[in-house]
């Protein structure tokens, strides 16, 4: 196994790594719409929010040697479904040609006040 780690995305908020890399897998952990350069979470709308955790993800992908063409599966979490709709619309832009396969669910809370969090797995 190996640890993933990049300054082009946040640093965790707990005891966990941005990225594992394990036979031929990354497994990236959930990323928030957090600035890497502040620390803070990105203020404005689910769009904002959306597009810096896409960001985050895209910048852990690198670090692990992988892109978004590698992405098998991705895991959403929602505050409000709401939401779902225009998140859908965003994500789509990041897989033009083949969609992976994906879970979203609704949650009651994430953490430091986030309305997303996305993980996902990728081949290396």
């Amino acid at each position: 196994m190996e640890v993933i780690t990049t300054d082009r995305a946040p640093l965790p908020v707990g005891p966990y790594s941005q990225a594992i890399k394990a036979n031929g897998f990354l497994f990236l952990s959930g990323q928030i719409p957090l600035d890497p350069a502040t620390g803070k979470l990105v203020e404005g709308d689910i769009s904002v929010q959306t597009d810096r955790v896409m960001a985050n993800i895209q910048a852990v992908l690198e670090a692990g040697g992988a892109s978004w063409s590698n992405v098998v599966k991705t895991t959403i979490f929602l505050v409000d479904m709401a939401d779902f709709s225009l998140v859908n619309q965003i994500y789509a832009q990041f897989f033009p040609d083949r969609a992976p396969a994906r879970s979203c669910f609704q949650v009651a809370a994430l953490p430091l006040g986030a309305r997303i969090e996305i993980e996902c797995v990728a081949l290396i």
